[in-house]
């Protein structure tokens, strides 16, 4: 396994292949991660994972500067997965000058949920997707589904650019508990990490009243978010959504959509200082 901090070492290396795999991340390593890397490697003949935390996608309260970097720690955990190659570049190799050209997806994806509550994140994602794009040349992306909305949105990039990759979503790991995988999983303390499967919970609750029937979203949604807020939780949104768009579905729409696997119930909230997110198909 190469460790590569450089675009043109990585183009060079990289030379040799016909069907690299790029597993994008910010580092800070979990199984999560690693079970990417499985799903990645059958799918080609040179697997990359870059680890990178990318300064446009975080607003200017977030945490890009307490985020963990662990590259070392990184690197022992991809050693033996089946990686080849970890581009781990500088911020100045990624952006050697002010990054002036962005990538633009649609408000009316990248505006609502995630996008709603930090402004400018899908800018931030979609525009360093791009340039890693450009730095490894992938023929598959493989991108988790906990981050629903961002793997949508890359999805819709490539159609949109009619790139040549193919974006392969796997399903979210979870504690035995049900909690989701998550490196800011890190930031929580006992007792919240205790609480934390709350919202794994929530969505259930949320899942099984539509699959109980109820057709009425608002409620739905008031009711999760009332038990929720009720553990201490500080919620953004729980949230019914069509699976195709992330819209709301009319009221006349659910029961068909629900039948044929076409609603998501998405959510995000604070425990104490820590945002966590999570979503499940329904």
């Amino acid at each position: 396994m190469l460790i590569i901090k450089t675009i043109a070492a990585l183009h060079q290396h990289l030379a040799a292949y016909k069907r690299p795999a790029l597993v994008p991340t910010m580092g800070h390593l979990h199984a999560g991660h690693l079970a990417l890397v499985q799903a990645a490697r059958p799918l080609c003949d040179v697997l990359v994972v870059s680890i990178f935390v990318n300064r446009l996608q975080f607003l200017p309260h977030e945490d890009f500067d307490t985020y963990p970097r662990t590259l070392d720690a990184d690197c022992a955990a991809l050693a033996g997965t089946g990686c080849d190659v970890v581009f781990a570049p500088l911020e100045s190799e990624i952006y050697p000058e002010r990054q002036v050209f962005t990538v633009q997806p649609p408000p009316e994806l990248a505006d609502i949920l995630e996008g709603h509550f930090r402004p400018g994140f899908f800018v931030g994602v979609a525009t360093v997707v791009q340039k890693l794009f450009g730095c490894v040349q992938p023929h598959v992306v493989v991108l988790g589904q906990k981050d629903y909305q961002q793997l949508m949105v890359v999805r819709r990039m490539v159609q949109q650019f009619a790139q040549p990759i193919d974006v392969v979503g796997v399903a979210t790991l979870r504690a035995p508990d049900g909690l989701a995988l998550s490196s800011r999983n890190a930031y929580l303390t006992a007792d919240q990490r205790t609480q934390a499967v709350h919202l794994a919970m929530t969505l259930q609750s949320m899942v099984q009243a539509l699959r109980n029937g109820v057709t009425d979203i608002a409620t739905i949604e008031a009711n999760a978010a009332s038990a929720l807020n009720a553990r201490s939780w500080q919620t953004d949104y729980l949230t019914v959504r069509r699976r195709s768009d992330l819209m709301q579905p009319a009221a006349s729409e659910v029961t068909a959509l629900r039948d044929n696997g076409g609603l998501v119930v998405l959510g995000a909230a604070r425990l104490g200082s820590t945002r966590l997110i999570d979503n499940l198909e329904v």
